[in-house]
C-alpha cells in the first residue's frame, strides 16, 4: 500500500506525515527537491534527525550541495523505498512539494536529449527577451504553452534547450519519446490551506529557521561549497546571500524569504490543480489524518480478508 501527500510549502504535510507513519510503522519517501542535500537542514525544512530515527526515510541527505540531482534519481529512491516497504509489508507515505517528481511516476518521463553548449549559448541568448521568448513559445507550442506560466524561466528554458536540439516541437518530442509510468495508481491526499492561514504559517516558519541558525547555515554552505550549486539559489538560501552582499537588512531578508516563499505557494498550488489527471482528494489539515488513516485501514483489511 503506498500513498501521496502534496500541498503547498508549510502548509504541514511534514508533521502529519510524520504522525502517521508512527502510527502504521510506515515508510516515508520525501518529494522535496532541497532536502535531498545533505547539510542543508534549516533552509529545506527537513525533519530532524530526532524525528528520522524513529521512522525510516528515504530521499533525506543523499547527495552533497555541489552534486547533481534529478528526477531519475529519484526514481532510483522510490523504488529502493518501495521495495523496503514490501519487504517489511508496512504502506509507504511519499510526501513534499515537488509535486513533479509524483506526476512523472505516474504519467511516465520523457527521453530529454543531451543539450549542447552551443544550444545552451543559444537558449541564454534567447531568454535575455523573456517576453518575447515565452510569446514565441505559445505561439509555437500550444499545448506547453498552457502549462507554464509566463514567469516560469525554469521550464520556458527547458523549452528552448529541446526545441533548439531537436528542431522539434516540445510538446510532440516528449510525447513521442515518454516511458511508461512507475505507479499506475496511487491515492493521492492534497492538503487544502486557506490563503490567510498559509500566509501566517510561512511567516511563523521563516522566523523559525532565522532563529534557528539560518543565516549561519548559509554562510558555512557558501564558504564550503561557494555560490555556484543549483541548491544555493533555491528560496531562503538566495535571500541570505542576498543579505550578505548588503541587498537587504536582516528584516528585509525575512521579508523576502516570506514573500518568495508565498509565490513558491501560489506555483505549487496551480501546478496541483492542473497537473494531475486523477482525483485528488483535498482536505484541510485538521481533517487529513482521519481520512488518511481510513484509507491504510481499510486497504490492510482488505489484504488481510
Amino acid at each position: 500500500m503506498q500513498i501521496a501527500i502534496i500541498g503547498t510549502t508549510a502548509s504541514g504535510k511534514s508533521d502529519l506525515a510524520l504522525n502517521i507513519a508512527k502510527q502504521t510503522n510506515s515508510i516515508i519517501l520525501s518529494l522535496d527537491s532541497l532536502c535531498v542535500y545533505k547539510e542543508i537542514d534549516i533552509a529545506s525544512a527537513k525533519p530532524t534527525h530526532a524525528q528520522m530515527s524513529s521512522i525510516k526515510h528515504f530521499g533525506i541527505d543523499v547527495i552533497r550541495p555541489d552534486e547533481s540531482f534529478n528526477v531519475t534519481i529519484f526514481f532510483d529512491l522510490y523504488k529502493m523505498a518501495k521495495k523496503e516497504a514490501q519487504l517489511k509489508s508496512v504502506p509507504l507515505i511519499i510526501v513534499g512539494g515537488t509535486s513533479f517528481y509524483l506526476k512523472a511516476m505516474l504519467s511516465g518521463l520523457s527521453d530529454k536529449p543531451l543539450v549542447s553548449k552551443e544550444n545552451q549559448k543559444k537558449t541564454t541568448r534567447t531568454l535575455r527577451d523573456i517576453k518575447n521568448a515565452y510569446e514565441y513559445l505559445t505561439q509555437t507550442d500550444p499545448i506547453m504553452g498552457r502549462k507554464i506560466e509566463a514567469n516560469d524561466r525554469y521550464r520556458i528554458e527547458k523549452w528552448y534547450e529541446i526545441y533548439f536540439e531537436t528542431g522539434k516541437i516540445p510538446s510532440d518530442f516528449l510525447q513521442r519519446t515518454k516511458k511508461e509510468p512507475l505507479i499506475k495508481h496511487l491515492p493521492i491526499f492534497e492538503i487544502d490551506t486557506d490563503k490567510d492561514i498559509l500566509q501566517q504559517r510561512i511567516a511563523v516558519r521563516t522566523k523559525k529557521m532565522i532563529s534557528n541558525g539560518l543565516v549561519d547555515e548559509i554562510a558555512r554552505l557558501e564558504k564550503k561549497y561557494t555560490r555556484e550549486p543549483n541548491c544555493m539559489k533555491a528560496i531562503g538560501i538566495k535571500e541570505v546571500i542576498d543579505y550578505f552582499d548588503g541587498l537587504y537588512s536582516l528584516k528585509q531578508m525575512e521579508e523576502k524569504i516570506i514573500i518568495n516563499t508565498s509565490k513558491l505557494a501560489k506555483r505549487q498550488r496551480t501546478f496541483n490543480k492542473t497537473q494531475f489527471i486523477q482525483p485528488i482528494i483535498k482536505k484541510p489539515l485538521d481533517k487529513m489524518e482521519k481520512a488518511i488513516m481510513s484509507e491504510l485501514t481499510s486497504k490492510s483489511h482488505m489484504k488481510q480478508v
